[in-house]
């Protein structure tokens, strides 16, 4: 058995379990015959509630009697010694159709259905154009997004990053509409050389033909698109962690922080910081009064 094993690629023990199923003789046929029926039976054990209409019928008079599936089952046990599980009854009510009328009669029992999706303007912003048409990352080419408040807190972050130096711009929005990310978009290429700008689906985004410079759109559900924005996104969240109420940080605060991110040493920038590479590369268009590390 071990020789078969080491074979196959099985455990002793499996190969061990495998032979005494069928101690007259094993045949692989009759074998995988026998794995097949088992695991059909397994999978759809409540269709035996549809096969037979007495027990059907017992099932349902228990659940009308506002017994849950187990004590069905249990009863079953005492007096037939036992024919279908709890289990059994509870997929019964959620997968078949003759089964749901039913399960109105469990208790707190909801339906799972899919809640329609409200149509905003995700995934469909006007004159967008993919990220797969723009061209070889370059200086000057940056992705932008939305920080968000807690569920109780207002106001967002608007996050812009510059790709090659990973040189971090943010600033407070008081909610999320999308004439106030254009307005901070409207600033950024004002103090800063920018190319191109890369958004997410958000409806925030939806001004984007405003932009003075090339805009492209990731595709729906694909953040790792703006790998650099999100990973940007992570160290801020270091200071203002999920729960932060935005409205509540001070401009001096985000300040603090941001100068923090963009003089830190980096690796991929071989230890420089992000303010040292921008200026550098000329991203920054008035580098006076910026501070350079070393």
């Amino acid at each position: 058995m071990r020789s078969i094993a080491l074979v196959l690629g099985r455990s002793p023990n499996t190969i061990s379990y495998e032979l005494k199923r069928c101690p007259s003789g094993y045949r692989a046929c009759l074998a995988k015959q026998y794995a097949r029926t088992k695991l059909k039976n397994r999978r759809f054990q409540w269709r035996k509630l549809n096969e037979h209409h007495e027990l059907r019928k017992y099932v349902v008079h228990g659940l009308r009697q506002g017994w849950n599936p187990d004590e069905i089952a249990g009863k079953l046990r005492q007096r037939d010694g036992g024919t279908i599980s709890a289990m059994s009854i509870y997929s019964w009510l959620h997968n078949d159709v003759r089964g749901e009328r039913y399960a109105k009669h469990l208790y707190m029992y909801r339906f799972k259905r899919k809640r329609p999706r409200k149509r905003g303007l995700q995934g469909r912003i006007l004159n967008s154009v993919s990220i797969h048409e723009r061209k070889k990352v370059g200086v000057g080419t940056w992705e932008t997004d939305l920080v968000v408040s807690s569920r109780s807190g207002s106001g967002a972050i608007s996050t812009s990053n510059e790709r090659i130096s990973r040189y971090l711009v943010a600033e407070y929005v008081p909610d999320h509409t999308a004439s106030s990310k254009q307005k901070t978009l409207q600033r950024l290429t004002k103090e800063f050389f920018v190319e191109s700008i890369t958004f997410d689906r958000g409806k925030e985004n939806s001004l984007h033909y405003e932009c003075s410079s090339k805009t492209y759109f990731c595709d729906p559900y694909s953040s790792y698109q703006r790998g650099a924005n999100e990973n940007q996104n992570k160290l801020l969240r270091r200071y203002f962690p999920k729960g932060t109420d935005f409205s509540t940080v001070s401009r001096q605060q985000l300040k603090t922080v941001i100068d923090k991110i963009n003089h830190k040493p980096r690796k991929i920038l071989g230890y420089r910081t992000a303010t040292e590479v921008a200026v550098e590369l000329g991203i920054i268009r008035n580098p006076q009064g910026v501070l350079i590390e070393g």
